[in-house]
């Protein structure tokens, strides 16, 4: 995330320091919190925060469990990231919902924190999850706050409960309780309530706050906070737990390149744990909160839990099976290519995805050049043609090409090379569907299969040779590994039951090490 873009830096070259050391002494220890104190305030992180979290990892590093470690600098980064856990609030806790429906949550926060937003990003993930939500416009105090909210409420898919115009105008206490009783004649089993919010905290906005609080008796009042104001996210969050207390926090703005110090105070001050982070404009741009996957993500280890969940979420898995069917069969075509792209667009950013790998903070600068719309410009190239082009790519013709391109906006050139890596692709991807080894343009085929005719007898009297004579490393491990297993080296894999081996008899076992050390080998020369 690139809130934490300068924290994660920081503290990767405060580590990366520590990794020519076979011993920590008290002074490499002492050092290395002492950048750490630095980079947490450089984060806005408040300083009781930053003052506990560096005592506790001091004791940690200075004791028994980094003298005995085999490697003190990898421990010292398991310390850190158990104690950022930690201050986010340990475990993930998730909504509560009332045993009788409807489930009443409200929100609560500054105004500009992104309240009516998050609102419908709230609803949105709640009908996912298959619940009926109902929003609530009771902020009637910011102009056009209810028609924001109706606007949002419409593009989430949700309905908006907007008795009163707002403008200044109507009691938003009354607009609450007449909610909860609407929802419960039309059988939604949650109601969002959006609060009116201020520039800063005064004794209005926490008495009308208070007063709405009262009069539904949420299951849960969330305090929305912007995670990039910083050191006033401490005060802020202090003075609504004192006005209203809240029950949980969430964080919106995650996607912004500021410091970000209230995530990692926030939960820490109060007590109240992180339930949701919204790290983008759009409305899917929104997540439970996991302290242990937001801790590794500043650690630059990665979030592939999270990564995984958005693919399942966007991929079909039946879909997947067919076109895996279809790369096996050699009928995968530019349809099919096109519908995996829009799945692939449903995930959400590319970019963001890719940030969640670990180590992804060493390919900054790719991820900045990385441009998401090359995917909108192919969808354009494909859509622009016919039918029967888009099925069989041998249509294409230069005449042809020139229409598309015009069509779509884009060159011959950018047409040829879409066409041109379609069609290595879709052959690659036929090899390994059947069990096979793709090549690699200008290398040949991979370790571990493919035609090399090395089926011939080897030392006369028609017995094999126990072991592969090629030249070729590759090859070598390849044909070995062929003779151990008892098949024929070289021999044509029999084709699978099913695309990329699933439920086929006939998959293709995994390279050995000595097959990959060959690959590795041959990568290098």
């Amino acid at each position: 995330m690139a809130t934490f873009g300068n924290l994660s830096d920081r503290l990767a070259e405060t580590f990366k320091n520590l990794r020519t050391k076979g011993k920590l002494s008290a002074s490499d220890v002492d050092g290395t919190v002492r950048e750490i104190r630095r980079a947490l305030l450089d984060a806005d992180v408040s300083l009781d925060v930053v003052k506990e979290f560096t005592a506790h990892v001091r004791e940690r590093a200075l004791g028994d469990e980094v003298n005995k470690a085999l490697n003190p600098a990898q421990q010292v980064v398991q310390i850190v990231n158990e104690e950022l856990v930690r201050i986010l609030g340990g475990e993930q806790r998730r909504l509560q919902f009332a045993k009788n429906p409807p489930t009443v949550i409200m929100l609560a926060g500054l105004q500009g924190a992104g309240k009516t937003t998050l609102a419908g990003k709230l609803a949105k993930w709640l009908a996912k999850e298959g619940h009926t939500p109902l929003l609530v416009a009771a902020d009637l105090q910011r102009p056009n706050a209810v028609n924001q909210l109706q606007v949002v409420g419409g593009q989430a898919g949700v309905p908006v409960f907007a008795p009163e115009p707002g403008n200044g105008s109507g009691d938003p206490v009354k607009v609450a309780k007449d909610a909860v009783k609407h929802a419960e004649r039309a059988l939604h089993d949650v109601v969002i309530i959006d609060t009116a919010g201020r520039l800063g905290v005064d004794a209005e906005l926490m008495k009308q706050a208070s007063n709405i609080r009262k009069a539904t008796n949420p299951d849960e009042v969330l305090f929305v906070i912007d995670a990039m104001i910083g050191q006033d996210a401490v005060n802020t969050a202090k003075a609504f737990q004192e006005g209203v207390d809240f029950t949980g926090v969430v964080l919106t703005k995650l996607d912004g390149d500021a410091r970000g110090g209230a995530a990692l105070s926030v939960a820490s001050v109060t007590g109240r744990p992180i339930i949701f982070a919204s790290t983008g404009e759009g409305l899917d741009d929104f997540e439970p909160f996991h302290p242990d996957r937001m801790a590794s993500r500043i650690l630059d280890l990665g979030d592939i839990l999270t990564l995984i969940e958005q693919a399942q979420s966007a991929f079909d898995e039946e879909e997947a099976m067919k076109v895996a069917e279809k790369f096996a069969t050699d009928t995968f075509t530019l349809n099919d290519f096109l519908g995996q792209m829009q799945q692939l667009r449903g995930a959400g950013s590319i970019k963001k995805m890719l940030g969640m790998l670990p180590g992804a903070g060493g390919m900054k600068q790719q991820l900045e050049n990385f441009d998401e719309r090359e995917i909108v410009r192919t969808e354009a190239i494909i859509q622009s043609m016919t039918p029967a082009e888009r099925e069989n790519t041998k249509l294409l013709n230069g005449s042809r090409r020139l229409r598309i391109a015009k069509g779509s906006g884009m060159t011959v050139t950018d047409v040829n090379q879409l066409v041109a890596r379609f069609e290595q692709a879709a052959k690659m991807m036929k090899t390994v569907a059947r069990g096979g080894v793709p090549q690699i343009p200008g290398m040949g085929p991979l370790p571990g299969g493919g035609s090399h005719g090395g089926g011939k007898r080897q030392g006369g009297k028609g017995k094999k040779s126990n072991s592969s004579r090629s030249g070729n490393p590759a090859k070598r491990a390849a044909e070995n590994a062929a003779i151990a297993s008892g098949a024929t080296p070289g021999a044509a894999p029999a084709p699978t039951g099913s695309g990329f081996g699933l439920g086929g008899g006939g998959a293709k076992a995994a390279p050995s090490e000595e097959e990959l050390a060959a690959l590795q080998k041959m990568l290098r020369r």
